[in-house]
């Protein structure tokens, strides 16, 4: 029966990894294989060895002499403990999402427009670069790539010109969200199941981050792509659409970096800070919507009124359900392999199967893990998607909180993924607004992506000394 499980969760994530080529929306093979992986885990309960316990980390004594009822019953309740975790991220990023459609409903990021006004390519380059850097450390790397790249398409009417910003974008987003907890998918999964800090994520990963944002962009600064003037031109009639767009854009970025702050004084799960900083940015929404309206709507039929949306209802209509569902699969997936004890096997097996290169991260009890084992999971993650890779990672390893092991891992997963287009949520949004060719990146940006990666890397590893 676990055979049958590995076959249907190896054919659930060929189908999500092949999602253009088969045309099929990857939340139907996530969904797809978690029900089946949970119902083969119910039916076959009684022909399995081991059983994994995820909150001691370590596999149930005595399993096997388990009547069907008490087995049933640990399968219930471990499902349940798997859909409490799983639910901590996807309301995270349910409130998250939720923000940022509320700023661009009041078009807040046209704000960051206005602070350019050069024409030369090089110094356009750095701009981008350092805005996807701090912004998707904040909002996000995959919307920070959507905001940017829709700025760029305002500023660089050339499009030949502009892909090759957009491939410095991804990478730069990428690196920035891989030292916040709330920048990546991957690392916001590892802060709330308490493997990283913030503290730690910022003094192990900012630097290698910076510098993975920094050496490919210094490059590709004496590139001929980056050489002389854009034909740039003073849009006067592109203004903001509200009067309180930077207002609502200052207000939701503060809302977002105050939920860290929040976990950090009450130790309280994230989601219920993004929860705070949604309901505050709601109620201004509200507040500054309704200043747009005139006294004559409120006499107006029920129907009229009904054609000035509420805000917050117009940004969750808008927010990325498919996303949080293909999370919800994954995620609930990979948890049934790691019921089943076979992640923690497998992570056995690899301790004695791969060389063990370089500094191992190791604590006493633990599994050790090679810096080498950390470095494929990154150029695995260009090929397919880090979340999976990241969210097995949790069940493979019992290091303890901010052990140098999640930190290398966040940064792996995080910055991995822009070796390829198709690596990374940024990447493929990013090819996705300007059609950029999948060959046309790997022969003129993957290069630089590596080598980010591959400095990155080497510097993380000269600051875990140091801690």
């Amino acid at each position: 029966m676990e055979s049958a499980i590995i076959i249907v969760f190896v054919m659930g994530y060929l189908a999500i990894t092949l999602e253009h080529n088969i045309k099929l929306d990857k939340l139907i093979p996530a969904l797809v294989m978690m029900a089946v992986c949970w119902a083969l885990v119910a039916l076959g309960v009684d022909n399995f060895t081991n059983w994994f316990d995820s909150s001691q980390h370590s596999l149930v004594e005595g399993f096997t002499g388990l009547v069907h009822e008490d087995k049933m019953h640990l399968v219930e309740e471990t499902l349940l403990h798997h859909l409490g975790k799983t639910a901590e991220i996807l309301v995270f990023l349910l409130g998250a999402m939720t923000i940022v459609e509320i700023i661009d409903y009041f078009d807040g990021f046209s704000t960051i427009k206005s602070f350019i006004h050069t024409k030369k390519k090089k110094t356009i380059l750095w701009i981008f670069s350092a805005l996807a850097f701090i912004l998707s450390a904040i909002i996000d790397n995959l919307t920070a790539t959507i905001v940017l790249i829709s700025i760029l398409q305002k500023i660089v009417k050339n499009r030949n010109e502009r892909i090759w910003f957009a491939g410095l974008i991804i990478i730069a987003a990428n690196a920035g969200g891989a030292w916040s907890p709330i920048g990546d998918v991957t690392t916001t999964m590892l802060w709330i199941g308490k493997k990283v800090t913030t503290e730690m994520l910022f003094l192990y990963l900012f630097i290698p981050s910076l510098l993975c944002m920094i050496i490919p962009s210094f490059i590709a600064s004496f590139l001929p792509a980056f050489k002389g003037e854009i034909d740039f031109e003073e849009d006067v009639e592109d203004k903001p659409k509200s009067p309180h767009s930077a207002r609502m854009l200052y207000l939701g970025l503060t809302a977002i970096v105050f939920v860290p702050v929040f976990k950090t004084v009450t130790h309280l799960p994230p989601y219920v800070g993004m929860m705070l900083s949604l309901a505050v940015v709601a109620t201004f929404a509200e507040i500054y919507s309704r200043s747009k309206i005139s006294l004559t709507d409120y006499n107006s039929t029920e129907s009229d009124r009904a054609a000035h949306h509420s805000p917050v209802h117009a940004s969750l209509s808008k927010i990325e359900m498919p996303s949080i569902l293909f999370f919800l699969g994954i995620l609930m997936a990979v948890a049934a392999l790691e019921s089943l004890g076979i992640l923690f096997n497998f992570a056995s097996t690899l301790q004695e199967s791969v060389p063990m290169m370089g500094t191992e991260f190791q604590v006493p009890g633990a599994v050790g893990v090679s810096d080498l084992v950390v470095l494929l999971l990154g150029v695995g993650s260009a090929v397919i998607d880090n979340v999976p890779l990241v969210a097995a990672s949790l069940g493979m390893f019992s290091q303890a909180v901010d052990n140098p092991l999640w930190h290398f891992i966040a940064f792996s997963a995080g910055t991995g993924g822009s070796m390829l287009i198709i690596g990374s949520a940024a990447g493929v949004v990013a090819m996705g607004m300007e059609k950029i060719d999948f060959f046309w990146y790997l022969k003129k940006i993957s290069w630089l992506a590596l080598v980010g990666f591959l400095v990155g890397s080497g510097a993380f590893m000269v600051i875990r000394t140091l801690f």
